[in-house]
């Protein structure tokens, strides 16, 4: 198992370049012409917050890597998820140490879009949307989890939590 899934790292990279390709031309056209349109400015703040996510996820993986916590990777370049966490051969540690770098990445990200990104353009409302919901969804579905494991609870199972390695990866 390699440490890193090194596939899903170049299709983010890739990700991350074609945002600021996309940006760039939104903040071109913003300036030479007074207008963008909306497909373009849709498809950069939807980009922007994808990145947003992907650094969120990227954080999980490596507190998971950094505190010894067994990982999977998927199959298909194509999955929503990097990375599956091992309940089964991971510990209540390691899972809090997980779900903490994905927490850490999220702060760090997420004021990086406010500072960055051109206020009012209708490029960064949807960014600003998009993330705000990522925001949202992270706070339903991973602070619970989170909190029930601290208080000594046992460790999620299902979705990106798998006790064996093949399931659905």
């Amino acid at each position: 198992m390699p440490a890193l899934p090194w596939r899903m790292l170049v299709r983010d990279l890739v990700l991350v370049a074609s945002t600021w390709f996309v940006w760039r031309a939104d903040a071109l056209l913003r300036i030479e012409t007074g207008f963008v349109p909306a497909a373009i400015a849709v498809l950069a703040g939807t980009l922007a917050a994808l990145c947003a996510y992907l650094a969120h996820e990227w954080g999980h993986l490596l507190a998971a890597k950094a505190s010894g916590a067994v990982v999977h990777y998927p199959e298909r370049v194509t999955s929503t998820f990097l990375f599956f966490f091992d309940v089964a051969r991971s510990d209540s540690r390691q899972f809090l140490a997980m779900s903490l770098g994905g927490f850490a990445a999220s702060a760090i990200a997420l004021p990086l879009l406010v500072l960055w990104l051109p206020a009012g353009a209708l490029s960064t409302w949807v960014a600003y949307a998009l993330a705000g919901a990522g925001l949202i969804a992270t706070l339903a579905t991973e602070l619970p989890p989170f909190f029930r494991v601290l208080r000594g609870g046992r460790l999620p199972r299902g979705f990106v939590y798998r006790d064996d390695a093949h399931q659905g990866a």
